[in-house]
């Protein structure tokens, strides 16, 4: 019973770590517009905390945000409008995932270029070692000097 409850509790707390740092006296009337809110929110990055979205941070400012993105909503701006408006105040690194525009080009294409460079370097490394053999060949007097160590017979080294 003791493990059960344990188990219930240790449940019940990382349930709780993911909850969202919505304050309940930020949340709108209508159902509708709170979830364009709360999808619009997980899109925005937190400036403070910078690797969580403003959905799930309780940063001041990540408030203010959140507040500012329902403020916007209510005043009946579409999605693309809201975050228009905060890129324009507050610049594309407000976005989690950047928009894909020339200037954002190289950090969109940086991990399939690095790739496929990784790919087509161990592809050539597997081709030369298929070139090269395995082993060379021992000269005659490395033969013969390995024979005199197999034998049991060292000579002296030069």
């Amino acid at each position: 019973m003791k493990r059960i409850l344990a188990v219930a509790g240790i449940i019940v707390v990382l349930g709780l770590s993911s909850a969202k740092a919505v304050q309940p006296d930020e949340i709108m009337a209508d159902p509708v517009m709170e979830a364009r809110a709360r999808d619009l929110s997980r899109e925005l990055r937190c400036m403070v905390c910078q690797n969580q979205s403003i959905d799930d941070s309780e940063a001041p400012l990540a408030r203010d945000l959140r507040l500012l993105v329902r403020e916007r909503i209510a005043a009946g701006d579409s999605d693309a409008q809201v975050i228009d408006f905060l890129v324009t105040r507050y610049g594309e690194f407000v976005l989690l995932k950047p928009r894909l525009e020339r200037k954002t080009l190289l950090l969109w294409l940086l991990t399939p270029l690095v790739l496929a460079g990784g790919g087509l370097a161990l592809w050539m490394q597997a081709k030369r070692r298929q070139k090269s053999p395995a082993t060379l060949p021992l000269s005659a007097e490395e033969e013969v000097r390995l024979a005199a160590l197999l034998s049991g017979d060292h000579p002296t080294e030069r």
